[in-house]
């Protein structure tokens, strides 16, 4: 490996994957890091992802360009998604797939401008499922269904929550082949172990890491904290774009973690 590569001579040398964690509320870092990107004409050729990073490389695919998804998610209400109701989970769901329908710039995950894979939780089975074509708007909801907090989606007749219950890092739809960037907002959730797999930072050939560390953390009572998230992200991610890789495969600048395999 040369020592002297950067982030950006890496992304640039060859088409890769994005691949981006779930995190909760974390999809404002995520808009502020591919931000960064599409400015620097750093353009994945796939996406993939769970929650909060599947909603936001899904809609970025299906047409919205970043600057548009940015002014949307800064004018973000919690009355844009809350309808609370009778099931499994507080949150109806339905203001939450229309809010996507009228964000994204297609109907149907397969027509995104580039490929997506995404990753749902089969209640049934407990394990990931991928989805690379049908309503985009349900398919992103149901990578989003937080337990508890949203209900289920029911595609083709199966009910699918959050795939970071299974699948956090969102990698389910890669194959060792693939060349992935892979952004990865470390958890801070109350329940969680600190010793839980999910936890840990994937390492693979041809996989590059970027974590952001000291992210505001928001919820649907913090979405005023989301343009700092956003602010702190693209900062952290221009600066990781010049960082060598060492021998060792890490470089650490405060408040960044940048790490290769």
């Amino acid at each position: 490996m040369n020592n002297q590569q950067t982030l950006r001579d890496w992304l640039r040398a060859e088409p890769f994957t994005l691949t981006m964690s779930s995190g909760f509320f974390s999809f404002f870092a995520h808009a502020g890091m591919l931000s960064v990107l599409e400015k620097e004409r750093l353009i994945p050729a796939r996406i993939t992802g769970s929650s909060a990073g599947g909603l936001v490389g899904t809609l970025w695919a299906s047409g919205c360009d970043m600057p548009e998804l940015q002014a949307r998610l800064f004018t973000l209400t919690k009355d844009d998604f809350w309808d609370p109701a009778p099931g499994l989970g507080l949150l109806r769901g339905v203001k939450f797939r229309t809010l996507l329908s009228d964000i994204a710039g297609v109907a149907r995950l397969e027509q995104c401008r580039v490929p997506v894979a995404l990753s749902l939780y089969h209640g049934f089975t407990r394990s990931i499922e991928l989805f690379t074509s049908g309503p985009l708007a349900d398919i992103v909801y149901g990578t989003c269904a937080v337990p508890f907090m949203f209900q289920p989606i029911r595609i083709n007749g199966k009910s699918y929550w959050d795939g970071g219950i299974r699948d956090r890092p969102g990698l389910a739809g890669t194959n060792p082949s693939e060349r992935i960037f892979y952004h990865h907002i470390e958890s801070r959730s109350p329940w969680r172990r600190a010793d839980d797999p999910a936890l840990q930072i994937p390492t693979r050939d041809n996989l590059r890491t970027l974590v952001i560390g000291s992210l505001p953390r928001l919820g649907p009572n913090r979405l005023d904290l989301g343009q700092s998230a956003f602010d702190h992200a693209w900062a952290a991610t221009e600066r990781a774009l010049d960082q060598p890789f060492s021998e060792a495969g890490t470089v650490a600048i405060e408040p960044i973690c940048f790490s290769s395999r």
